[in-house]
């Protein structure tokens, strides 16, 4: 027995790694592509734009996986019935239901691990992604490149003839808050300060003008800084705990806990339907694994969305009691009355 269920599992890990590594690097793209689109944004090495890319493994993890198991466990089953090692172990003695059960062990292994991927590693990932835009964005603003129009201070506008780092020569900021009020300022050198959190561009040696009503008034200065008012975005962090609690309040984010709750469940849910249609016997029945693959997937997703969006927890478990024993039913009377 204890060979059969090294052979059979042997199978399964083959077929799933075969499955599972293709999406996997396809979904990784896809996610480095709008890692990528960032840099219109903002501006990060190779080094950051890898480590973004790590925060986003659980969410690919997350929805590769399911699908995955789905697709090898199909594939698996139907390769042992056309090879008749299915028949094999029927004429043993050993039931369609046994062979099974490891089945529904690994099924509920890999719910777990989802369960743990969705509830755990999901929400830290996501904060850790946002928290690392957030930072990177406020660099930006501070990044004031030379020759370049339009960039924004604060509430000035910027123009820097040469720099280096935040060294300037030849700025001139200009800023209107006010309809009727303007203000115009040059000077032959500056800096980027930052103190105590807060940040300010220190010009030298310079003039300005101000503009107020029908006033017009010149400066000229040694040194003038200027501050740095706009609000600065800053994100906070909420423990796992806190995270979810949102869900007793904000109706998106129950929504979403069902959502997960139903994708995490989806290997064990898988098993009964899927085998009742690809434990067969090869010289009555024909190789239907991908019509199976197709319509267990598109089913079992369409009811995670439907959740998503009109759920609640009763739905939510009336939905798996009805899976689990109609797969249980379709797989007693396909296969169970005869193997």
């Amino acid at each position: 027995m204890v060979n059969i269920k090294g052979y059979i599992s042997a199978h399964f890990t083959k077929t799933f790694l075969t499955i599972f590594l293709p999406f996997f690097l396809i979904i990784s793209l896809i996610y480095l592509i709008k890692i990528a689109s960032l840099t219109a944004q903002i501006q990060i090495s190779f080094q950051e734009l890898f480590e973004l890319y790590s925060y986003t493994i659980p969410d690919i993890i997350f929805y590769t996986l399911p699908l995955s198991f789905v697709a090898a466990l199909a594939n698996v089953l139907m390769r042992l019935s056309q090879d008749n090692e299915l028949i094999a172990l029927y004429a043993l003695g050993l039931k369609a239901e046994s062979v099974l059960k490891g089945f529904l062990i690994l099924g509920g292994l890999f719910s777990l691990l989802l369960l743990t991927v969705s509830f755990l590693a999901m929400p830290l990932s996501k904060q850790y992604f946002q928290s690392f835009k957030t930072s990177k964005q406020a660099e930006a603003k501070l990044n004031i490149l030379p020759g370049k129009l339009g960039q924004k201070f604060g509430d000035y506008y910027v123009y820097v003839k040469e720099g280096n780092e935040n060294i300037f020569q030849t700025i001139v900021i200009y800023n209107r808050s006010k309809k009727d009020e303007e203000q115009f300022f040059a000077s032959q050198s500056g800096e980027i300060l930052k103190e105590n959190n807060q940040t300010s561009l220190l010009l030298r040696n310079g003039y300005g003008y101000t503009y107020q009503g029908n006033k017009l008034q010149q400066a000229e200065y040694q040194t003038l800084q200027a501050y740095d008012t706009s609000e600065q975005k800053t994100f906070e962090y909420r423990n796992i705990i806190d995270y979810w609690a949102q869900a007793q309040t904000d109706i998106r984010m129950m929504h979403r806990v069902l959502f997960f709750l139903f994708v995490s469940l989806i290997p064990l849910l898988a098993v009964y339907p899927v085998a009742a249609f690809t434990m067969i016997n090869p010289r009555y029945d024909t190789n239907r694994s991908f019509l199976v693959i197709f319509i267990t997937a598109l089913f079992l997703y369409l009811s995670a969305s439907s959740l998503e969006k009109w759920g609640n927890l009763w739905i939510l478990c009336i939905v798996l009691l009805m899976i689990l024993m109609t797969g249980k039913w379709i797989f007693n009377k396909r296969v169970g009355e005869y193997f």
